[in-house]
């Protein structure tokens, strides 16, 4: 086979254009795929590292939906905290709005009156201030002397030997017992039952002394005298002046009761324990994707694409929330009412249910602020992922992608180098015709 003979001006045009053609691609490959590694060819180092830095972004940006699942479910359980705490305020109205209407729950008796039109007409003072200002105790015997114009009479209790004078008023669980003088007056025994806390006393225009529990529970007020302030605190205890000394016809053993129920409080039965059956069902549905932080489901949120120790993940551990959890009864108007119900009718069982609804809301109030602090928590690491995974990829771009300005100059000067080869190649192929001319 013959072998061609080209010049060196055409073989060097020939390799500048060659050479030319060469970049000319590879400018126009890395502007088609915009990037200047395409393959562990073009740059091992950088091609393998860009592709670690996708590979970490994409794992990430998985765990994202992961994440935002997280967020709702806590949210979901975080509204259904909120509406649980308004249902409680609304339990609460219902017991202030039973609490407000007791007037056929107190227990009250009136005596007979202490004193009498004579004795008013002697002093010129009301029944009312005549029976006030009386004595309790007789200073000359053992009989109630009437008042004058100059004398304010008294009830006639001896104290000629039982010198110490007491009243004890209790009801419930709640005793209190307080001396009196053996000077002291009515006024001064009414002053005592209203420091009490337990009952209030009056004297009425008919000069009748009035006494009123402010509970719902059988009230008894006790009058008694002894050689001491013990025995006189022991004595009143039985109340036996109750009735010589013509201040209540029923002693403090027997007690007053109250004398009916409300009719208010029996109507919010109903309402009250339809509000507590709610607070169990909005907790059943605060859940989300299967998951219900209220029903004592444990949710874990992965942060990052590592496994065993490596990884980071929350775990939020949920309560079950339901009334009774919460120490909320039900409301009852039984005297004796079941097991998790309270006497919608008494006093006491109300204060105490009251106590226990802000005990409640206290503890509702702290679930929120706890799913509070993993919420924010967990958008906290959203927020770091999302910012991550840009920055890995951004980071892997730097590595492997062209800057499609310089490559987009660089081939524009290709291919005018090109086109100046071809026409040095042109104008070699000139120069080796010029020998034909001799011919």
């Amino acid at each position: 086979m013959s072998t061609i003979s080209l010049s060196s001006g055409v073989r060097a045009a020939l390799g500048s254009l060659s050479s030319v053609k060469s970049d000319a691609a590879q400018a126009q490959y890395r502007l088609s795929t915009g990037k200047k590694v395409n393959s562990a060819v073009d740059d091992p180092v950088n091609f393998f590292t860009a592709a670690g830095l996708n590979d970490r972004a994409g794992q990430l940006t998985k765990n994202l939906d992961g994440i935002s699942n997280g967020i709702q479910t806590i949210t979901a359980a975080s509204q259904g905290i909120d509406s649980i705490t308004k249902l409680v305020s609304s339990l609460q109205s219902t017991i202030k709005q039973a609490q407000a209407d007791a007037v056929a729950n107190r227990p009250a008796k009136a005596g007979t009156a202490l004193s009498t039109a004579a004795e008013t007409a002697l002093n010129s003072k009301s029944l009312k201030d005549t029976t006030l200002d009386k004595s309790l105790a007789d200073d000359n015997g053992a009989t109630a002397n009437t008042a004058t114009a100059a004398y304010a009479g008294n009830l006639g209790i001896d104290t000629s030997t039982n010198t110490n004078l007491a009243v004890t008023i209790s009801a419930g669980n709640t005793t209190y017992t307080a001396a009196l003088s053996a000077t002291g007056t009515v006024r001064d025994l009414v002053n005592e039952i209203n420091k009490s806390g337990i009952a209030t006393a009056s004297v009425d225009d008919a000069g009748k002394l009035n006494v009123t529990g402010n509970g719902s529970n059988t009230l008894k007020v006790g009058i008694g005298s002894g050689t001491s302030a013990a025995l006189a605190a022991t004595d009143s205890a039985a109340g036996t002046l109750n009735v010589s000394a013509g201040l209540l016809v029923a002693d403090a053993t027997t007690g007053i009761a109250a004398s009916g129920n409300s009719t208010v409080r029996s109507n919010l039965v109903n309402q009250f324990n339809d509000l507590t059956s709610q607070i169990d069902q909005l907790a059943k549905d605060a859940g989300f994707n299967g998951k219900n932080l209220l029903a004592g489901d444990k949710l874990s949120i992965v942060f990052n694409e590592k496994t065993g120790s490596q990884q980071s993940k929350l775990d939020v551990q949920g309560s079950t929330i339901t009334s009774a959890n919460l120490g909320i009864q039900q409301a009852s108007t039984a005297t004796v009412p079941p097991a998790g119900s309270f006497n919608i009718q008494d006093d006491s069982a109300l204060s105490t249910a009251s106590d226990n609804l802000t005990n409640v809301l206290t503890t509702l109030r702290s679930t929120s602020s706890s799913l509070g602090a993993s919420l924010s928590t967990v958008q906290t690491r959203q927020d770091f992922t999302k910012n991550l995974s840009n920055t890995l990829t951004a980071g892997a771009d730097n590595l492997v992608s062209a800057d499609t300005n310089q490559e987009a100059a660089n081939l524009l000067a290709l291919q005018t180098r090109q086109q100046l080869s071809q026409t040095a190649l042109s104008l070699s192929n000139q120069a080796d015709q010029a020998i034909l001319r001799l011919f």
